[in-house]
């Protein structure tokens, strides 16, 4: 697995770099989940129709176009890179899924995340350290995180599931919690 998330932890170390003298809003760098990984993160998080899903930190937000094309469910990802807003912004409008899909701007730190029936995240070990305990103060009882790669330290996974190969020659594995 080491070997599978070297290029993230790469790009982590310059990302902190980073933090330690400008604002810690970044949490992580952009580095966009294969499609295969992202289907089997929201399969993992067993999303059904109808519900309501948040992407923190949602890069070109193919988990939150996912959720709302293949899933039906109301899919909201939020995302600190103004480009990366516009890209997914945009992608959301060309497929007409504006009613069910949509990415907020902003810190992932200032949402409000009491109306999910499910959470994703593909953040480093340190960001899911600051982000869980936002998490355990808005989440309901029942709503379901599905972690990509990294744990969140202080849980216990309900399950875990490993992917071999994305198709690009990568493992991964899902890490699913229940509040």
């Amino acid at each position: 697995m080491f070997r599978s998330v070297l290029p993230i932890i790469l790009a982590a170390m310059s990302v902190v770099a980073f933090q330690e003298t400008k604002a810690p809003e970044k949490l992580a760098p952009y580095y966009p989940t294969p499609e295969t990984v992202v289907e089997r993160m929201l399969l993992f998080g067993e999303l059904k129709a109808g519900e309501k899903m948040f992407d923190l930190g949602s890069g070109d937000g193919r988990i939150v176009i996912m959720a709302a094309r293949k899933f039906h469910a109301d899919a909201t990802g939020v995302e600190f890179d103004k480009d990366l807003v516009r890209q997914s912004t945009e992608k959301i409008r060309s497929l007409g899924l504006q009613k069910t899909a949509r990415i907020i701007p902003g810190d992932i730190m200032l949402q409000d995340y009491s109306s999910a029936d499910l959470i994703t995240v593909y953040l480093l070990p340190v960001s899911n350290e600051k982000v869980r305990p936002l998490l355990e103060k808005q989440l309901r009882k029942g709503v379901r995180i599905v972690a990509h790669d990294f744990e969140f330290a202080g849980w216990t996974p309900e399950k875990t599931e490993h992917v071999e190969d994305d198709g690009e020659g990568r493992s991964h594995t899902l890490f699913l919690y229940r509040r």
